[in-house]
């Protein structure tokens, strides 16, 4: 991918993650909650620690974990609810929300070789097709969980965070996903 110094719009749109707090941690009272650009890290984290056991591109794993939730730049972070009843808006108007600041954030990347890396990483991982997709989308998944884990050892919530594991469990589905998950999980319940 070639990038010119134009892109310094598209970064400080990306950068907006930084500030950005994910949703789901607010709503159940975590002390300091992480961004949405620390999630995005420790799913890029996850990505480089077991590519290999799943045979996917590493590169483009990580890629692919960096930029998942780069529209929420410009929409914000809506918490996904293990309950549908308690959704604050339906899935296809999510996604449908999704896509449109998407491609607001897109666009402020000037080099169409840029873009359409961007375009194609984004795509894919919202399509769920790829094994690359479904590895990503469960280490997207384990690092919630390993997240729940951390504020739930370190007492930075006063709630029980289970909640992440029912939305999470479901979901699964890779082999290394379901295995990551089971052992984040077991330490889980072994600290209430």
């Amino acid at each position: 991918m070639t990038t010119d110094f134009l892109s310094i719009d598209f970064l400080l749109k990306a950068f907006d993650l930084k500030d950005e707090k994910r949703a789901g941690w607010l709503l159940r009272g975590v002390t300091d909650p992480e961004s949405v650009a620390d999630h995005s890290w420790g799913t890029a984290m996850f990505c480089w620690l077991y590519a290999g056991q799943e045979q996917v591109d590493r590169d483009r794993a990580i890629s692919m974990a960096l930029v998942h939730d780069i529209a929420e730049a410009e929409m914000g972070d809506v918490a996904t609810r293990a309950h549908p009843d308690e959704q604050t808006m339906s899935a296809d108007e999510k996604r449908r929300r999704e896509r449109e600041a998407f491609g607001v954030v897109a666009s402020l990347l000037p080099s169409p070789a840029a873009r359409d890396e961007l375009v194609s990483l984004w795509n894919e991982y919202e399509a769920a097709e790829t094994v690359t997709a479904r590895f990503v989308r469960d280490m997207n998944l384990c690092d919630m969980c390993a997240q729940a884990l951390l504020y739930t050892s370190n007492r930075r919530s006063t709630s029980r965070l289970d909640e992440f594991f029912e939305t999470s469990r479901p979901r699964l589905t890779t082999v290394t996903g379901k295995r990551l998950y089971r052992e984040i999980e077991k330490r889980y319940r072994a600290l209430r």
